[in-house]
Parts: structure tokens; C-alpha cells; sequence
């Protein structure tokens, strides 16, 4: 399929949607148009609300916000898995003796942790970076942590005995060999760091997405809701796409993503 095609496609699937949703809440096709609309409002309501916030420079804040605490969540989660996840697969008794640990770390409930970080950082950023970064290290960790250790032996036997230095093999055998598995982990991550954000500013802030769609929700405002949902859903989709721009500099010697960047 033709990237012009996938993307017609792509439209086609949100019109049908949107379509769907104005008959339902307008016609009494699927029920009442009155029930439907107040449980799910309608997409004018929703469209101008955005449009009104955005036309009244309301919104830049709160997006700049969200994204100051999603990239600081992303960087330092991301970048903490790398190295932890790269050191542990490297040495293996060290990975085994802290392995239970990760995972019971893995296993705690991030809603719950949120109020601690609060409590600990106060209503600030940190506290929204901190819950990000519980949610992105360990999306990245596990994915580093497999990629390094499927490092193919031929290839990691020849580069050794071409004499080939520990720095050596890391930048030219162990990096590439685990980008894929980071990348792909990184896609996923990036919305869990906009979600630990938006999570975080619902449960306790002054300014952000999750701030308004926790002060749309106190009012019973379910166009806003929407309307909040709908700007975080297309802020994550341009974050994903920034980084499948890198992912394809980084990846250009995979024949599937030299393909892809055509």
C-alpha cells in the first residue's frame, strides 16, 4: 500500500467515526439523540471548543506545560533505561540478582504511586516527571535489556576476533543491534510519558492538559472532556511522529526503514 493510500485510508477511518458519532447524537437512530449527546456530547461541541481555545491562545500554556513534564519524563526515563538496561544485559550476574527486584518494581501500581511522588516533589512538575518516568523506563528497559542479549553470537565472535575493543563492539555491535528493540519501545513510551503527565496534573496541578480536563470534568463539561482528549490524542501523535523521523535517521541501513523514508 502506497503511503498516499494509507493515509486516505487513515482520513476515511476518522470521518466514518466522526459521521458515526454526529448521526448518533443528533438522530434518533441509534436511541436518544438528547441521552446520547449528554453522555457523549457532540463533535460541533467538541470542535468549538478546541477551535476556542486555540483562537483565544488558552491552550498554548497548558500543551507547553504537558510538554515540558512528557519530554523530562521521556529523557530521563529513556535514558536511564539505556544505561541500566545495556549494563544488565552486559553483566549477567548483576542483571540475576536484581532481576526480582525490577520486576516487583514493574508490578507496582503507578496510580498509587503518584500521590507519594506529590507528597515527596509537592504540586510542581517533578512530581508529573517522576510518575512519567516510572511509566517510560521500564517500557524501555525490558526492550534494551532483550535487544542486547540477542546480539547474534557469529557476528559478535567475528568482530572479536578482528580485535575489535569493548567500546568497540558497544558502538558497532551492541547499539545497532539493540536500536530496533529501543525504537520500538520508544514509540510506546512516549505516550506513557504524556499519559504519567496528564495523570499526574488530573490528581494535582494549576496548569496542563490533564488541569483542564479535570476542570471540564468538575463542571459536568463533557465537551470539554472530549475536546481534551482529542488535543492530547493529536499532541502524542506529533511526538510519535518526531520520533519515527529520528528512528528513520538512525535506521537508515535497515532496508525496511530506508524503504519506509522514501
Amino acid at each position: 500500500m502506497s503511503r498516499a493510500s494509507l493515509l486516505a485510508s487513515q482520513i476515511l477511518v476518522a470521518i466514518v467515526a466522526i459521521a458515526f458519532w454526529q448521526v448518533a447524537s443528533t438522530t434518533h437512530l441509534f436511541g436518544n439523540p438528547d441521552t446520547i449527546s449528554f453522555f457523549f456530547s457532540k463533535p460541533a461541541a467538541v470542535a468549538d471548543q478546541i477551535w476556542k481555545w486555540f483562537a483565544e491562545g488558552t491552550i498554548w500554556y497548558h500543551l507547553w506545560i504537558t510538554l515540558l513534564e512528557s519530554m523530562l519524563a521521556f529523557a530521563i526515563g529513556a535514558l536511564g533505561a539505556l544505561v541500566i538496561g545495556f549494563w544488565f544485559a552486559r553483566k549477567e550476574r548483576l542483571g540475576a540478582i536484581f532481576d526480582p527486584y525490577i520486576k516487583a518494581a514493574n508490578a507496582l501500581p503507578r496510580v498509587v504511586l503518584a500521590p507519594i511522588f506529590t507528597l515527596w516533589f509537592g504540586l510542581g512538575i517533578w512530581s508529573k516527571v517522576a510518575l512519567g518516568v516510572t511509566l517510560v523506563f521500564f517500557i524501555v528497559f525490558f526492550n534494551v535489556y532483550q535487544g542486547v542479549r540477542e546480539v547474534d553470537g557469529t557476528v559478535l565472535s567475528n568482530a572479536r576476533m578482528l580485535g575489535m575493543s569493548e567500546r568497540q563492539l558497544l558502538r558497532h555491535v551492541y547499539l545497532p543491534s539493540a536500536l530496533s528493540w529501543v525504537f520500538s519501545s520508544l514509540h510506546t513510551s512516549v505516550g506513557f510519558a504524556v499519559v504519567g503527565a496528564v495523570v499526574g496534573e488530573y490528581l494535582g496541578a494549576a496548569a496542563g492538559l490533564g488541569y483542564i480536563i479535570q476542570q471540564a470534568e468538575g463542571v459536568f463539561d463533557v465537551g470539554g472532556v472530549f475536546a481534551g482528549m482529542f488535543v492530547l490524542a493529536a499532541f502524542v501523535l506529533l511526538i510519535d511522529w518526531v520520533v519515527t523521523i529520528i528512528e528513520r535517521r538512525l535506521l537508515v541501513w535497515r532496508p525496511e526503514v530506508s524503504k519506509q523514508g522514501r
